[in-house]
């Protein structure tokens, strides 16, 4: 989903990003300048109310499956539960469109560019067991309940 664009304006990379809970009408892209291999190609700049420019996530170069080049990181503040994965495609115009990644299941067996995930019950509470506790138990009889088990298919 794009949530912002960014153009290229007398050098300077900058633009917005918006979605229903967030509203960036000012952001910015800082180049990195490192010998580091594994350093941010740009940093993420917004204006905040105080008018100045405060750093709000960091980007890395990707490549896709195809072979095309674009950028890949987050944003985060204090203000949000947890950072927002972006990811930033050349655009016609010399800048960047921005889109909104939302973690997949393939990201809790290690996909999605290292972001983990985190699971909540019905009740709210994490979920430190993946799927749950196992209704098998040690010997493969069925455990947890009194009830019999059924032969029949459930599903």
């Amino acid at each position: 989903m794009n949530i912002g664009e960014i153009f290229n304006q007398n050098g300077r990379l900058t633009g917005s990003i918006a979605t229903r809970t967030i509203d960036l009408p000012r952001i910015g892209l800082r180049k990195v300048v490192s010998e580091n291999d594994k350093a941010p190609v740009y940093e993420i700049l917004a204006l905040n109310i105080a008018r100045r420019w405060v750093q709000i996530g960091a980007l890395w170069e990707a490549v896709s499956k195809r072979g095309e080049v674009f950028l890949a990181g987050n944003i985060d503040d204090p203000s949000l539960p947890e950072p927002r994965p972006i990811a930033l495609f050349p655009a016609d115009h010399g800048g960047y469109m921005v889109a909104w990644r939302r973690d997949t299941m393939r990201s809790d067996f290690g996909g999605s560019m290292g972001a983990s995930r985190t699971n909540y019950d019905d009740r709210g509470s994490r979920d430190q067991g993946g799927f749950g506790d196992s209704t098998v138990g040690a010997g493969g009889e069925r455990s947890g309940t009194d009830a019999p088990f059924e032969e029949e298919d459930p599903f």
